[in-house]
C-alpha cells in the first residue's frame, strides 16, 4: 500500500479544503494517507480581523503538524500552498527551509512529489508557485509526477503542473467540479506512479 503525506498550508480554508478532497480520492486509490497542516508562524491577532483565516486556524490548530517525519514515512508526498507573490507561502517555505538535516541525509530523496496551490485571482501566480516549490524538491532528489495533459480534466482546468484554484471568499467549501476533478486526478496518478515504482 503507498504511503502518502498530505501537507500543506492553508490560511483562509481553501488548501485546508483541497488537502482533504486529495485524501479522500488518494484513500479511494487504495494509498494509506497522511494530512498533516504546517504550523501557522503568524500571530493570530496579526489576522484577528480576517474571519475566515481565524476560523481556519481554530479549525486546524489542533490537528497534528507536519513533521520531516511525514516525509520520512510517506513514499509520496503532495504539497499545498497558497500563491504569495507567485511563491509558496512563507509558512510553508519555512517548513521546507527546516528539512536541511534530513535532506542531507539523503532521507528526501527518491520519493514521488507533487503539488496544489489557490490564488484569489486569474494568473495569480500559481503555476510560478508550483515551480517554485518544484526546484526545491528537485533539490531533494524527489521523483515530480505533475498531472501534464495525462486526463481529459487537465484540458478543462488547464494547469499541467499540479492542481489549482481561483478563489473567493465564498467558495471556501466549494471547490467546484473542475478543481475537484484536477485534485482528484492528482492524487490518482501519484498513488499510482509511487506503486509502480515500489513494485519495482
Amino acid at each position: 500500500m503507498t504511503k502518502l503525506a498530505i501537507i500543506y498550508y492553508s490560511a483562509t480554508g481553501h488548501g485546508t479544503t483541497m488537502a482533504n478532497r486529495v485524501a479522500a480520492a488518494a484513500q479511494a486509490a487504495g494509498a494509506e494517507v497522511r494530512v498533516r497542516p504546517v504550523a501557522e508562524t503568524r500571530d493570530p491577532e496579526s489576522f484577528a480581523q480576517n474571519p475566515a483565516w481565524t476560523a481556519n486556524y481554530n479549525a486546524t490548530k489542533d490537528l497534528p503538524a507536519a513533521t520531516g517525519d511525514d516525509i520520512v514515512w510517506a513514499d509520496a508526498v503532495i504539497f499545498g500552498s497558497p500563491t504569495r507573490f507567485g511563491s509558496p507561502a512563507s509558512q510553508l517555505r519555512n517548513f521546507l527551509d527546516s528539512l536541511g538535516g534530513l535532506w542531507a541525509n539523503g532521507k528526501l530523496a527518491d520519493k514521488v512529489y507533487a503539488g496544489f496551490t489557490s490564488s484569489n485571482t486569474v494568473h495569480g501566480g500559481q503555476e510560478t508557485t508550483l515551480v517554485a516549490l518544484y526546484l526545491t524538491l528537485m533539490h531533494f532528489g524527489g521523483i515530480l509526477v505533475p498531472p501534464g495533459y495525462t486526463d481529459p480534466c487537465k484540458f478543462v482546468d488547464g494547469n499541467p503542473y499540479g492542481a489549482s484554484l481561483v478563489t473567493t471568499h465564498d467558495n471556501i467549501e466549494d471547490i467546484g467540479d473542475v478543481t475537484g476533478n484536477a485534485l482528484d486526478h492528482l492524487a490518482r496518478r501519484v498513488v499510482t506512479v509511487a506503486g509502480r515504482l515500489a513494485a519495482g
